[in-house]
C-alpha cells in the first residue's frame, strides 16, 4: 500500500479536489452524452468552484505526501 494514503492531509486534499471538480465534470459529461439541456454549456459556477478548490487540494496532497515521506524516513517530528 502507498504510505501517503494513510495521511490525513493527503486524504483531505484528494477529497477537496474530487468534490470541487465533480460538478463541472458531471455537467460536461451530461452535455457530451446529450442529457444536459444545453449542448455547449458554459457553467460559470462550477468553473469557479474548480478554480477555488483545485490548487489548495493539490497543495494539501503534496504536504501529505511530504509528511508521509518524512515519517517513513524516521526524521519526522511525530
Amino acid at each position: 500500500m502507498l504510505p501517503f494514503l494513510s495521511d490525513r492531509l493527503f486524504l483531505i486534499g484528494a477529497a477537496v479536489v474530487i468534490l470541487g471538480s465533480a460538478p463541472l465534470l458531471v455537467i460536461l459529461l451530461l452535455a457530451k452524452v446529450g442529457l444536459w439541456p444545453d449542448p455547449n454549456p458554459n457553467p460559470i459556477g462550477p468553473r469557479i468552484l474548480v478554480f477555488v478548490t483545485f490548487w489548495p487540494g493539490v497543495v494539501l496532497m503534496a504536504v501529505g505526501i511530504f509528511r508521509s515521506l518524512l515519517r517513513r524516513s524516521g526524521t519526522g517530528g511525530e
